[in-house]
């Protein structure tokens, strides 16, 4: 497991935006999104795309691949929260996405 910290990638966009000082109004023209759709993905309950989160590690210069996981973890995390068997299944997933890569 990664030693990176658990945040989501709304938490880590608005931890990059504070510490840049910036207003969401501002961040929100550059990225060329609505203020209050910016405002749900800093709330985690809007998604981002991936043309946003290029913009993100552009503006921020932070690691465009970081984001990504960050994103992708939310996702899958989210999907698999409320299932019984969800770290379970998480781990399964782990060796069948290593299991499927080879067979490409």
């Amino acid at each position: 497991m990664s030693m990176q910290k658990v945040e989501t990638f709304g938490e880590i966009l608005r931890k990059l935006r504070e510490k840049g000082d910036m207003p969401l109004r501002k961040l929100a023209a550059q990225l060329d999104i609505d203020q209050s759709t910016l405002s749900k993905i800093e709330r985690n309950e809007r998604n981002p795309n991936s043309d946003l989160i290029e913009k993100v590690a552009k503006i921020f210069k932070v690691s465009k691949k970081d984001l990504q996981v960050a994103f992708l973890s939310d996702l899958i995390a989210y999907k698999v929260l409320d299932e019984d068997y969800g770290v379970e299944a998480l781990q399964v997933a782990e060796d069948k996405v290593t299991y499927l890569k080879k067979q490409k």
